[in-house]
């Protein structure tokens, strides 16, 4: 069987920046083992697969699609850079005539629409919890060797995502967080509980920068296979309500500063949720080969 699939870069406009994805086509599901075998063998941090859900529209014409996400090791409940890559590949390929298009996931409905030149993305939003006393202690060890003895503000947790999330002293600059290296393996013997998926590594942005964000972040997700994501949708869920809390803002610009690097924009909605907003370039389009 035959599969159409693209690499495209999400968060960026420039091709070999953001975070790459493989997308795939699908004409109908396929066994679970088959999509873990694709994502390995893409060996990206994401490999996105979305198929029809009604028989009479294609992927010019539908607007409701199913999505599953899969890093190298395992499947994804919510991905945001690949989800991105998904609607421009439905957008800018396909040439999909729907102003928005749905996606369902293990995260529920999504929806997807065109602005402009970027891509907006309605995501839920993940509040996450302070932690204190003995669920620090917990963590010490990950925290030790994420971010060494650099200076703390907050640590906090979104069970929805498995994400911990750390918030460097105001005091630290920028190359304080592009100069971490954690060790991967280190981090996996050190939290192996299954709580913890990421360590997402924050701080305010500097004012006095050009361009100004309103604060920069870093991710690194060895239990999913990925020593560090270049630009993670699903951690802003994470970032934008712990930001627009710390803030006092519900529109904010942030960068994910790895090597790559990745701008989004956030607008945090009344309703409850937020919108990641972000470009998208292809940098490969090409068949699949998948035994049947």
């Amino acid at each position: 069987m035959d599969i159409p699939i693209f690499i495209v870069d999400a968060f960026t406009n420039q091709a070999f920046k953001g975070n790459p994805a493989a997308v795939c086509l699908l004409p109908h599901e396929l066994q679970d083992d088959m999509y873990q075998k694709i994502a390995a063998e893409m060996n990206l941090s994401e490999t996105a697969f979305i198929w029809r859900l009604r028989s009479s529209n294609d992927f010019s014409s539908g607007a409701h699609f199913g999505l599953r996400w899969f890093s190298p090791k395992n499947e994804i409940p919510l991905c945001g850079h690949a989800t991105i890559a998904s609607a421009a590949v439905l957008f800018y390929h396909k040439k999909n005539i729907n102003p928005s298009v749905t996606f369902e996931t293990l995260s529920g409905e999504l929806y997807v629409r065109m602005h402009g030149d970027t891509i907006v993305m309605d995501f839920p939003l993940n509040k996450p919890t302070p932690q204190v006393g003995k669920v620090s202690c917990d963590v010490a060890g990950s925290l030790q060797i994420t971010v060494g003895d650099l200076p703390i503000e907050d640590v906090q947790y979104c069970g929805v995502v498995k994400k911990l999330m750390v918030c460097l002293s105001d005091c630290c600059d920028r190359t304080a967080l592009t100069s971490l290296q954690p060790d991967p393996e280190a981090l996996l013997r050190t939290e192996s509980s299954g709580k913890i998926k990421s360590i997402v590594v924050t701080m305010k942005g500097d004012p006095s920068s050009e361009p100004t964000y309103d604060f920069l972040s870093r991710n690194f997700a060895p239990w999913h296979g990925i020593p560090e994501d270049p630009v993670t949708g699903s951690a802003h869920t994470v970032l934008a309500s712990y930001w627009s809390e710390k803030l006092g803002k519900k529109k904010m610009l942030a960068y994910q500063c790895s090597s790559r690097g990745g701008e989004l924009d956030l607008t945090l909605r009344d309703d409850g949720r937020v919108d990641i907003a972000g470009r998208a370039i292809t940098v490969l389009k090409g068949m699949l080969t998948v035994p049947v």
